[in-house]
Order: C-alpha cells, then sequence, then structure tokens
C-alpha cells in the first residue's frame, strides 16, 4: 500500500507539471499565433476570455464526473483532451476559428486542472499530512519546460503548428502512461469512511458543507484575483510608476513568480506545524504587508521586496483552499473543488481587468491599495479553515508523529 501510495503521489506530481506545460505552451506561442490569424492586440484580449470561459465550464463538468468516475479516468482522460486541443490554436487561420479553439482548449485544460486537484486531496488524504502546495509548486515548473520546448523547436526550425502538435503528442503519452499510477475511486479506505460518519449529523445525513465551501470560493476568488493583478501589471509598476528599463521592469514579475514558487515547495511543513489557518491568515496578512510596500514605496528596491513579499505570502493560500474544499465532504471532493477553483479562476481573470477599471480613476500604484484589501479580509476570514475538516485532519496528522 505505501508503494502504491507512493507511486500515486509521484504521478500527481506528474499531472502538475504536465498540466502547467500544455498551458505553458500556448502561452509561449501567443505572439506567433497572433501574428499567424491576424488579429490586434485588443482582439486577442477579448478572445482570451473564451479561453476562461471554458476552463470554467470544464472545471464545472470535470468535478462532478470525477466524484461519480474516479481520478483514474477524469485525470488522463482530461490530459488526453488537453494535449490532443493544443494545436488547434495554432491551426486557426481568422478570429472565428481561435475563438472556438481556446474555448475547446481551455475547457480541456479546466478538466484537467479540477480533476488532478481533487486527486490531490486524496492523495493528501491518504497520506495523513499536507502535501498539496508541492503539487502546486510543480505546476510552476511545467511553465519553465514549456519555455525550454518553444526554444528548442525554434532553433530546431520546427514551425508553429509542428511544435504545438508534438508538444501535445508528448503530453498525451505521459498522460495515458502515469493513469495507471493513481489512486481508485475510494483511496483513503475505512479512513475516509470514518471521517464521513464523523461528519454525519445525528439524523445520519452529511452536514451541508455547501455554504463553507462557498465561503472558501470567494476567498479564492479574492487570491487569484491578487495573483492575476500581479501576472499583468507587476512589470507596467516598474516600468510605469518607477521609470525602469524594461528589461529591469521584467524581473518585477520574476521576482513575484519565484518567491512563488519558493513558498509553496516549503508551505506543506509549515501547515504540518501550524496548520492550514495560520498559513491562509499570515500568508495573506505577509502579502497585504508586500503589495502596500508595492503601492506606496517610491524606490525600486522597495517594489522587488513587496512583489517579493505579496508572492511568498500568496503561495499558500490557494493550495489551503483547495485542499480545504476537497476535505470538506470526501464523498464530494471533486465537485467542491470545481467550485472553489471555478470561482478562484474568475477571479484570475477579472484581476488585471479590475485594477485596469481603476487606473482610470486612480495612479497604478494606488489602485493596489484594493489589493491589500483584499489580502486583509482573508487574513481575518482565515479561520474558516478552522471548522471540522480541518480540526479532524490536525488530528489525523498529530497521531500520525506530524
Amino acid at each position: 500500500m505505501e508503494r502504491s501510495l507512493r507511486a500515486a503521489r509521484v504521478a500527481t506530481y506528474v499531472y502538475f507539471v504536465l498540466c502547467g506545460t500544455l498551458m505553458g505552451a500556448w502561452v509561449v506561442h501567443i505572439p506567433a499565433v497572433e501574428e499567424r490569424v491576424g488579429i490586434s492586440h485588443a482582439t486577442l484580449g477579448g478572445l482570451l476570455v473564451l479561453l476562461g470561459l471554458g476552463a470554467f465550464a470544464g472545471m464545472r463538468m470535470a468535478g462532478p464526473l470525477t466524484d461519480r468516475l474516479g481520478a483514474r479516468v477524469v485525470v488522463p482522460a482530461g490530459g488526453v483532451l488537453c494535449g490532443a486541443t493544443l494545436v488547434l490554436p495554432g491551426l486557426a487561420r481568422d478570429p472565428w476559428t481561435l475563438a472556438g479553439a481556446l474555448f475547446v482548449f481551455g475547457a480541456c485544460n479546466g478538466c484537467l486542472d479540477v480533476s488532478m486537484n481533487a486527486h490531490a486531496v486524496h492523495v493528501e488524504k491518504a497520506y495523513g499530512r499536507p502535501v498539496m502546495s508541492g503539487f502546486h509548486a510543480t505546476f510552476s515548473v511545467g511553465g519553465v519546460l514549456a519555455s525550454l520546448v518553444a526554444a528548442s523547436a525554434a532553433s530546431a526550425g520546427l514551425d508553429l503548428v509542428a511544435s504545438m502538435a508534438a508538444t501535445g503528442a508528448v503530453g498525451i503519452a505521459i498522460a495515458v502512461a502515469s493513469a495507471r499510477a493513481l489512486l481508485p475511486a475510494d483511496p483513503a479506505g475505512a479512513a475516509t469512511r470514518a471521517a464521513d460518519e464523523a461528519e454525519a449529523s445525528p439524523t445520519g445525513k452529511r452536514r451541508d458543507t455547501g455554504g463553507r465551501v462557498w465561503l472558501l470560493a470567494v476567498l479564492a476568488l479574492m487570491v487569484m484575483l491578487c495573483e492575476g493583478a500581479a501576472n499583468d501589471w507587476s512589470a507596467l509598476h516598474l516600468k510605469d510608476v518607477l521609470g525602469a528599463p524594461a528589461s529591469t521592469a521584467a524581473f518585477a514579475y520574476g521576482t513575484f513568480a519565484a518567491a512563488m514558487t519558493i513558498g509553496r515547495l516549503v508551505t506543506d511543513r509549515l501547515v504540518a506545524r501550524f496548520g492550514s489557518p495560520a498559513i491562509l491568515r499570515h500568508g495573506s496578512a505577509m502579502a497585504a504587508v508586500g503589495i502596500t510596500l508595492v503601492a506606496l514605496g517610491p524606490w525600486m528596491w522597495a517594489a522587488f521586496a513587496g512583489w517579493a513579499l505579496f508572492g511568498l505570502g500568496l503561495s499558500g493560500c490557494v493550495p489551503q483552499l483547495f485542499s480545504a474544499a476537497g476535505h470538506a465532504d470526501p464523498a464530494a471532493a471533486g465537485a467542491n473543488v470545481s467550485r472553489v477553483a471555478g470561482l478562484g479562476y474568475v477571479g484570475m481573470l477579472a484581476g488585471p481587468a479590475v485594477i485596469g477599471w481603476l487606473t482610470h480613476l486612480v495612479a497604478l500604484n494606488h489602485a493596489f491599495v484594493l489589493l491589500t484589501l483584499l489580502c486583509v479580509t482573508t487574513a481575518v476570514a482565515a479561520g474558516v479553515l478552522r471548522t471540522g475538516p480541518e480540526r479532524t485532519r490536525r488530528s489525523e496528522m498529530a497521531r500520525v508523529g506530524h
């Protein structure tokens, strides 16, 4: 059992890297696709909304399917579909076909995203200790791999379609090869059933967790809105507000992303020691300090320090919200994760637009004060992670000595 559980954990890492790589393969080819189709930046921005809508639709479908069919079926299917549809944007010849391609690819990516997170919840429950943040850290590794693959393809003389098709084909092979190592539909066995019984009411009905899950989803929306804003506005902040050259400004996002990755690599150990509520509370508070430093600091070094603190603070927040959603009701882990991930993804897409709208009213750096307020709100609401399932998980970790 221990060997199969370790294999399932490794397979989950593989799917997270795969998801990050396939999405990254689309991102690094955006300029080439835009040129091939012959559209403006504004048109591309509108079409990217369809990518997000497709992802949201895929997430909402994949959650219940994962609960019904099991991750061993849905996760590899999502990986195969995501790999197969990666080439579609490269084949697009006009805005209409690109719109359809982005919606389909987004839906398949959303299916893989939610199903692999639902499986990660089962792996974490079977381990009896936090492992979720480590999975999210490897997603970032996929983006790095996508950049390396794209650079290698370009140096080898492969065109856009060939590069995306080759990456998708390798992704399909990896998705199929890793499927057997995934856990079956009831991964935690008796421990899961005991937890389910503990969550049941005296009348025998499972305690309603819907309201709590939607609260987790709202917190995910706020946290991921902050992430989305950092992705699109960090470099522009250094360039437009502080007057940094473009080459220097690019390091603002790099600083944020590196801090996010490092934070997620160490968060699991911190969760085992201090608990999820402490990570969410202190992490979002740290993020609030960081983005306030960015908003009010007049010096470039202060901005870099602020983006680093912002990334480090946010790094552990989303994994804890996903994990709490999955553990809230083990029988509906996929559906609950899809709610939290779906609404969080809306926040990720809305973040850049919200900040952009605020810049019509205030300076860019002052618009970041909204992110401070969202982080403070998340810190205040972190106690939602301390309800039933969190206490159960903490007691389980104490029993196994973590």
